[in-house]
């Protein structure tokens, strides 16, 4: 797995390890919901990120231990596909 920065310096991940995914909706517990849709009973950890200013969107920080890439890309593809979640970061 590489990620590419700006610098173009690459990222090696080495699985498994905690990743974080920022989570951003219109409700919390429409957002906790949706994450119990998509990762069931799995252990993880969700805290508050930020609220927009007119209070209409929360992001949520989810850290999680992801046991390869392709368990991390099928979280993130699952969560962005979820009709509760805005947006995944």
């Amino acid at each position: 797995m590489e990620i590419l920065s700006a610098r173009e310096e690459k990222l090696e991940l080495v699985y498994p390890c905690s990743w974080s995914y920022k989570l951003i909706a219109s409700e919390v517990e429409a957002l906790k919901q949706a994450i119990r849709d998509v990762i069931d009973e799995r252990e993880h950890k969700l805290t508050h990120s930020k609220s927009s200013k007119g209070g209409k969107y929360i992001s949520m920080n989810l850290d999680m231990l992801v046991h390869n890439e392709d368990d991390r890309n099928f979280i993130y593809a699952a969560l962005k596909a979820h009709q509760q979640i805005k947006m995944v970061l």
